[in-house]
């Protein structure tokens, strides 16, 4: 290939702009049509001289060219996309890969270029191709390059358009590494939404699409719904269906979609489809119940009347019905209380119920609390906030709600200042580990806020403690009831921090974080899995406090089932880093049942749409290119041969081709005049002197 050759081609350096060569030689020409036509003598050499002439002053000379031939450019491209790692593809690829390099790699007249793509193998959420390609053939000469074979599932993402200067690539065939009898079921979602309102209800569209010959014309679907007990049910194939999802609580509700499986599937990492709906409370309800007026009383309204997003009710029993005095009735202003309506009728409207003070005065019928306790287990929100009246006799304490109460009360009521302090656990816990209050964070050994003056003694049952009063009295307690919660405060004296005394106190931030639990938002769970994805890698972390330790169970994107520990760090947060080692959903469960997922790469990427091998995506643009598409299945050594790029088709029956372009370096130029100049003027005067002759003999 190294060897020169030499070309000698005939040159034409005119002495003067070709645009006076044409106006000469068309004046001579017409002037040669005159003489023919009036037939005179002389014209034969006349026109002799005549082309001559114009033949001198196109200075025709001899163009040697010392040329050095150069390679063609093949190129190789090895799909390595996540797709390429299901059944005997990777093998397949290699052989191909080794064959043809074993035919036509010591070729002098061909350089080979492997391209492996796409880099990342990982995260990898798309098959481009061609865009590593076109990188790693931009300087070469579209005249050099010869060819392009794909070894590939066919599953590519950035194909051209066949119009779009294909041809520059020369012929592109396709190796397919896949099997021709691939059977593959996939969930596809065809429309979901990015919000939805809290307790309503949203829908998506999906389809289970079935490739290959499955089988089977209906599929079992599976929803998961972090904590929800599975849903399941039977839809039909290759089919647009709908199903509604319940946005349970505001921020990121994640959902996942699993289809079952079929026999001899390639793979069933997409046979699972992930939705995070981002939920948004329209309107929070709360049913506050005041007993005796106090100066706190106005701090939980306030509080709860400054969100716009709160729907309100509130009531407090300042007379009792059976009370009689000498005030006449049509003096009252007062309304009777609606106890059946709050309490039965439209008690699971209220997403949270607020007691303040409230005493048993013999309005309510036992039932009612009864009714209450029943709304909390079944997932509802309860907050009571204590005051004198809860460590006597006419303590609620002493009804139904005992069963959920998380602390006792012991009869004694403390009435000497005490500043309000964290428990280890207080410290940690999103509710109240991050607190600041004047600079100082609550998780500090002093905070800066002011005393209270009174609290309930209590015994604790259940639940946790995170803050104490005076001699480590529990003060507030959080605790979960089955599916509902309630928070417990040991006191009515918050309202101090709102008046500044003794230096106040971040009371607003405790009671929205307060309620915020109560109402189950994923960031202040104390106990929630923080599952977090930083590329391939995934960072788990828990605040159980309860263990040193910690396992938890994960399921890979193929139903994989690992155990993963979590141990303490020295922020004692419970937490490991798994990496994963596909794109896909993962799903976590806890010792509790909590169910989280992370998604790795992107919801629902193109690489898990297609992974049956197929070539129709590359048959438009095979056609262009004179090009074919071979299954290794069939063969994995195909002969190699190359091609006249004149050529319009670069395959036969039991062969590929690529384009030979015979393109060339010129290393060495040399000019010669094809003859000398006093050579060519003695012609023009020899000829200039027979014409003469010529006539001069023949007018005598």
């Amino acid at each position: 290939m190294g060897a020169f050759n030499t070309s000698i081609s005939i040159h034409f350096s005119p002495a003067m702009p070709v645009s006076w060569l044409i106006a000469i030689s068309v004046i001579v020409f017409c002037l040669l049509l005159f003489g023919l036509y009036k037939r005179k003598q002389g014209t034969f050499c006349r026109s002799i001289g005549a082309l001559c002439f114009l033949l001198a002053l196109c200075n025709p000379s001899v163009l040697e060219e010392n040329r050095k031939p150069v390679k063609d450019v093949a190129a190789i491209v090895i799909d390595q996309s996540p797709s390429q790692k299901y059944g005997q593809r990777q093998d397949r690829s290699e052989q191909a890969l080794n064959a043809i390099i074993k035919q036509i790699g010591n070729r002098d007249d061909l350089e080979i270029r492997i391209i492996r793509a796409p880099e990342e193998t990982l995260l990898t959420n798309e098959t481009r191709l061609f865009n590593s390609l076109d990188i790693a053939m931009a300087d070469v000469p579209q005249g050099r390059r010869a060819g392009v074979f794909f070894i590939s599932d066919g599953q590519i993402h950035d194909i051209p358009r066949p119009q779009q200067n294909t041809q520059n690539y020369g012929p592109i065939h396709l190796l397919l590494s896949g099997s021709k009898d691939e059977v593959d079921r996939q969930l596809v979602i065809l429309e979901a939404p990015s919000y939805g309102i809290v307790g309503k209800p949203v829908t998506i569209k999906y389809k289970i699409e079935d490739t290959g010959q499955t089988g089977s014309d209906n599929a079992y679907v599976t929803l998961k719904h972090q904590n929800e007990k599975n849903n399941v049910i039977s839809v039909p194939v290759n089919k647009e269906m709908t199903m509604e999802l319940n946005i349970e609580h505001a921020g990121q509700n994640v959902f996942e979609l699993a289809t079952s499986p079929v026999d001899n599937e390639i793979t069933q990492a997409n046979n699972k489809a992930a939705l995070m709906v981002n939920g948004v409370r329209e309107r929070l309800r709360v049913l506050l119940v005041s007993g005796q007026p106090h100066a706190g009383g106005r701090t939980w309204r306030d509080l709860l009347t400054s969100d716009p997003s709160v729907d309100l009710v509130h009531f407090t029993i300042l007379r009792e019905p059976d009370k009689l005095d000498a005030t006449p009735q049509d003096e009252l202003s007062l309304i009777a209380f609606p106890f059946r309506e709050l309490f039965e009728v439209k008690l699971y409207d209220f997403d949270l119920i607020v007691f303040d003070r409230y005493r048993l005065n013999r309005i309510l019928p036992d039932f009612y609390f009864k009714n209450i306790a029943t709304y909390v287990k079944d997932g509802g929100a309860f907050l009571e906030a204590s005051g004198p009246s809860f460590a006597g006799e006419d303590s609620i304490y002493y009804t139904a709600l005992m069963d959920i109460f998380p602390g006792t009360p012991t009869g004694e009521m403390i009435t000497e200042p005490y500043r309000p302090t964290l428990t280890d656990i207080g410290r940690h816990h999103p509710v109240t580990g991050s607190l600041i209050w004047k600079g100082m964070s609550a998780g500090s050994t002093a905070p800066l806020w002011g005393p209270w003056l009174r609290q309930v003694a209590l015994e604790k049952k259940r639940g946790e403690t995170l803050m104490t009063g005076k001699n480590n009295n529990p003060l507030l307690i959080l605790d979960r009831i089955e599916k509902g919660r309630i928070a417990q405060l040991a006191s009515d004296q918050m309202w101090l921090w709102s008046r500044g005394f003794g230096a106040g106190g971040p009371h607003t931030e405790l009671m929205r974080r307060i309620v915020h639990w109560l109402m189950k938002e994923p960031e202040l769970d104390e106990r929630a899995l923080n599952i977090s994805v930083n590329g391939n890698k995934i960072n788990i972390k828990s605040r159980d406090f309860s263990e040193k330790n910690k396992q938890i169970i994960m399921r890979d994107p193929n139903d994989n089932i690992h155990a993963i520990a979590l141990n303490k760090k020295v922020n004692n947060m419970l937490e490991t880093i798994v990496v994963a080692e596909e794109i896909g959903i993962y799903s976590f469960e806890d010792a509790y049942g909590d169910t989280r997922f992370a998604i790795v790469g992107d919801l629902n990427p193109p690489e898990l749409r297609g992974v049956v091998s197929t070539d129709h995506k590359l048959t438009p643009l095979l056609n262009q290119t004179g090009s074919r598409s071979l299954w290794l299945e069939d063969d994995n050594a195909p002969y190699i041969r190359m091609v006249d790029s004149a050529r319009r088709k670069f395959y036969g029956q039991s062969w590929l081709g690529l384009r030979q372009n015979n393109e060339y370096t010129i290393q060495g130029l040399k000019e010669k005049d094809v003859l000398p100049s006093w050579l060519i003027l003695s012609i023009l005067l020899s000829i200039v002197i027979l014409t003469w002759w010529y006539e001069g003999r023949a007018k005598k």
